[in-house]
């Protein structure tokens, strides 16, 4: 591990997180690309009902892939810090164990998955006429998801070897497959829902498959045996601990679509949830380089942390803030300028071009301040504190966000959803940097 030792412990904090950053900027962005362009396909050569039907089931579908995403985090984690400690052993032994659970509980929930399947899409808001191409889609799409599970998994894991580009190659390869597959399925097949939902599901195959081959080379540094599959409670323990931030985090994620897509088309119809549709992209694709320096601020906090140097975990904390609040508010000036010529690219309906502006406007307001809250929970979650990490993290979505979007639309209609998202935003920043000052003075002086 010397190479990984000297890049996370030894190299100047401003150039190891653009190097750790500007992968993970790369993959979310060509992720998020994809989720666009899919989205502007579907839109265009289905329909705009078939965005609010994707829109609809996707959060059921990251639900269920979190928990991978949860094992990933949460081991990694504990990989970033026994690396940092010179512990090779308990790093592979966490690396096993990840394996084992993510598979085992993946395809545990896609069993109970089908088996719901109505249930879970009216819940999640497939009502009126959604319900029939939510069907379609969330059937097909629903066998992907053991491999997106796996991916999800091993993202973080490869990131916390110190090998970020790898991590790139990941998100890249899904992402150009599945803008490939959704031309020859829906635009040139005629496959409408079965054919978005069949290209989505074989680029989260080809994801998964890529991930495992990195594994099993000699590129990764982590051993994979099965003696390191037997899961062991300590182990198992920490990853849940750890990891129950992310897999909570997204469980909260699918409380407030359950609420916010049930309000929106309380208050806007299926057009409402279509709009969602288009700004829950638009945030994706927006926010691609802050959730970049999220994902590269982990590995190095971890490592310095668990190699006890305080004084690069503060300048890591402080770098990140400072260069992801500069993109966001690029990001932001971005989106008070073009919001019209945002929404037209997603559909030709021209009342969902007319609602949607407004929308995304007032649902960016607060884009400037969000990094201070993403890297300070995050910093908790690498330092393997669980609690304050998982209080952090249900700050806006549970917190805040879903009682917002309960209560506002009764007295402003449905911008008062929109109202809801600045407002969540501002008000868990200002709690996080709170807890971060706390524990900067007390841990980290």
């Amino acid at each position: 591990m010397t190479e990984l030792a000297n890049d996370l412990g030894t190299e100047k904090i401003s150039k190891l997180l653009i190097k750790q950053a500007v992968p993970a900027s790369i993959g979310i962005l060509v992720m998020s690309l994809n989720m666009i362009v899919d989205t502007i396909f579907v839109g265009q050569w289905i329909g705009s009902l078939a965005i609010a039907a994707i829109t609809v089931v996707l959060p059921i579908v990251f639900l269920i892939s979190s928990i991978g995403m949860g094992i990933g985090i949460g081991g990694s984690s504990i990989i970033s810090r026994a690396l940092g400690a010179k512990k090779a052993d308990k790093a592979f032994l966490t690396f096993g164990n990840q394996i084992s659970m993510t598979v085992g509980l993946s395809v545990f929930f896609v069993v109970v998955g089908t088996i719901f399947c109505s249930s879970l899409l009216l819940l999640f808001g497939a009502n009126g006429d959604i319900l029939v191409p939510a069907t379609e889609y969330f059937h097909v799409v629903l066998y992907g998801v053991p491999f997106l599970a796996f991916a999800m998994m091993g993202n973080p894991v490869i990131r916390a070897e110190g090998k970020p580009k790898f991590a790139m190659y990941a998100m890249i390869i899904p992402a150009i497959s599945n803008i490939l597959l959704d031309i020859v399925f829906i635009k040139f097949m005629d496959l409408g829902m079965f054919g978005a939902g069949l290209a989505t599901s074989i680029s989260y195959a080809a994801c998964g498959l890529f991930i495992l081959g990195f594994f099993l080379s000699k590129k990764s540094e982590l051993v994979v045996s099965p003696k390191y599959f037997v899961l062991k409670f300590p182990i198992v323990k920490e990853i849940i601990e750890l990891g129950g931030v992310t897999i909570v985090r997204q469980g909260t994620i699918s409380v407030l679509m359950i609420v916010l897509n049930a309000t929106l088309f309380t208050y806007g119809g299926e057009s409402a949830i279509a709009v969602y549709g288009i700004i829950n992209r638009v945030m994706m694709f927006a926010l691609f380089p802050v959730l970049g320096v999220t994902q590269g601020f982990l590995p190095i906090a971890g490592y310095n942390y668990g190699a006890n140097n305080a004084k690069r975990v503060k300048e890591t904390i402080k770098t990140a803030i400072i260069y992801g609040t500069s993109v966001a508010t690029l990001i932001f000036l971005g989106i008070i300028i073009f919001p019209e010529a945002i929404a037209s690219i997603f559909t030709n309906d021209a009342a969902l071009i007319k609602e949607t502006p407004n929308a995304l406007l007032l649902a960016f307001l607060a884009t400037p301040v969000i990094t201070a809250q993403l890297v300070g929970s995050a910093y908790f979650q690498a330092a393997g504190k669980a609690l304050p990490a998982l209080f952090l993290t249900l700050l806006k979505q549970g917190i805040f966000l879903i009682p917002l979007v309960y209560i506002l639309p009764k007295f402003f209609g449905l911008n008062g959803v929109w109202y809801s998202f600045p407002i969540a935003d501002i008000l868990a920043t200002v709690v996080t940097l709170l807890f971060l000052k706390v524990e900067v003075k007390k841990h980290l002086n």
